[in-house]
């Protein structure tokens, strides 16, 4: 097999980027079986997710701008044995304590989605750049799918633990494969890494993540939930200071202000909200039972089998925006990802008494994801300096996390709000729940309107794989490129 294999490459970054995907929600359908198994509360139980969502928010940028400095293949291996630490930590942990921290660990792989599309923006020929960009999206999105789906049936029939032991098997073959197959970038940025910088993103983020994901249980109005976010904005403010001024910044703030840069950002905050709603109280409406006056009191494994149209929708969605995005542009794709998740979240608020309805949203709104995913990746990519690929892509994906945070929040306020005396919410909380999603993203799609069009596909530089392939020395490659 070819050192240089792009197509090994790609299954390299696939399975690394879809593992850590799927470690994003594979967990939260157990998190009730955790609970009793490690004789804890709920609310230390849902530390689980949470860590694990501040941890990535923190890696995902930092790890991804060092992998821009440092290499791509050689932080891409790194971050791969650190997952692997964190899973094999996970499928041991003794008590809660113990796999809050080990989901601590995993959040590292974060990074491996900015990594991902850096290498691949490196090593592919341009003509394959925007299509693999859309495929690797696909596998990224489909993996939350995954998780959802195939959680219950490994718990029913092994335990918990092997949510954890199976990637670590997973991990580790794809490491090893990685070190040998996986090429180094050809190209690094200069600078160094700001650490004022990064400590001061990493503290902004975490003052605000951790407010929004524990709300629910603090309260809204409480010192604590108040506090943070009030830090949040100062932190925020110190970090564009320190950012601004630092001459080598961590993340750009000249590239993130580009208008394809900003308008995209903005549409990924908007289109998060919806999606990782949709993920996070979906599966709890359908868990419901019939008494309620809604729901269906489906088992876990039945609710992610009602997800299951949502899994296959974004994954053929994803790959086919590779080969429609040169025909109608990765501006189009990513409004019509949105607009379907505007429809699929409308149709939801007014229709969700059968399964099949369930099943036909999930499956419409998977679509949407599919495309939404590989275009914003597509935009990022193809609107940034390669030096900036790393830092560029791993903050839309935080950005992306944020807004996802910020609607899973406001969606339990509608939803949990007013409570029935047994303790289930009123289906008209699921209601109005459901109609914020669409309205969040209907404004993702008219966001997406204002991204601007590309007329042509700037390339910087050649990718290595490609300078070989076509016999051209890098040193000439590079030159007839700037020339």
């Amino acid at each position: 097999m070819p050192r240089k294999s792009t197509r090994l490459t790609f299954a390299v970054l696939a399975t690394g980027a879809g593992v850590f995907s799927m470690l994003q929600s594979l967990i939260a359908p157990a998190l009730p079986t955790v609970q009793h198994a490690l004789h804890t509360s709920q609310s230390t139980a849902t530390w689980v997710m949470t860590a694990y969502l501040l941890s990535a928010s923190v890696f995902t940028p930092i790890l991804g701008r060092i992998g821009d400095l440092a290499g791509r293949k050689r932080t891409l291996v790194a971050v791969l044995l650190t997952v692997l630490a964190g899973c094999l930590l996970a499928a041991l942990a003794p008590d809660i304590g113990i796999l809050i921290v080990a989901r601590v660990i995993q959040g590292a792989g974060g990074a491996l989605f900015p990594l991902s599309f850096g290498i691949i923006r490196d090593e592919f020929a341009p003509g394959e750049v925007s299509g693999s960009i859309s495929n690797l999206s696909a596998v990224i999105a489909a993996g939350g799918g995954v998780g959802i789906v195939a959680a219950g049936p490994i718990v029913s029939a092994l335990d918990y633990h092997w949510l954890f032991w199976i990637p670590v098997a997973v991990v580790a073959v794809t490491t090893l494969i990685a070190l040998r197959y996986v090429p180094e970038s050809p190209r690094r940025a200069a600078g160094r890494v700001n650490w004022s910088g990064a400590v001061l993103l990493s503290a902004w983020l975490v003052a605000l993540l951790l407010p929004l994901s524990q709300a629910g249980q603090w309260g809204w109005g409480s010192a604590r939930v108040i506090g943070l976010i009030l830090a949040a904005v100062v932190l925020f403010a110190l970090w564009l200071f320190s950012e601004a001024r630092s001459r080598s910044p961590l993340i750009d703030l000249c590239v993130m202000r580009l208008p394809a840069v900003w308008t995209t950002n903005t549409a990924a905050l908007l289109f998060g909200a919806g999606m990782y709603s949709i993920w996070s109280f979906l599966p709890g409406f359908v868990q419901t039972p019939a008494s309620a006056g809604y729901g269906f009191g489906a088992s876990v494994t039945a609710s992610g089998l009602l997800m299951l149209p949502m899994l296959v929708a974004m994954f053929l969605s994803g790959v086919l925006s590779g080969r429609l995005e040169p025909v109608l542009g990765a501006k189009a794709l990513l409004t019509a990802g949105a607009a379907l998740g505007a429809l699929a979240c409308g149709f939801l608020a007014l229709w969700h008494d059968r399964q099949w309805q369930v099943a036909f949203v999930a499956g419409v709104f998977g679509f949407g994801i599919g495309l939404a995913f590989a275009s914003m990746a597509n935009l990022i990519v193809g609107s940034v300096p390669v030096e900036q690929t790393g830092a560029a892509t791993g903050m839309n994906a935080n950005i992306r996390t944020i807004g996802g945070s910020i609607g899973a929040a406001v969606t339990s306020v509608l939803v949990t709000g007013r409570l029935q005396p047994s303790g289930l919410p009123y289906a008209s909380g699921y209601t109005h729940g459901f109609g914020l999603l669409a309205l969040l993203c209907l404004a993702a799609a008219l966001a997406a309107l204002l991204v601007p069009v590309r007329r042509a596909t700037r390339v910087t530089g050649v990718p290595r794989a490609f300078e070989q392939s076509a016999g051209v020395e890098p040193e000439a490659a590079a030159q007839g490129a700037r020339g």
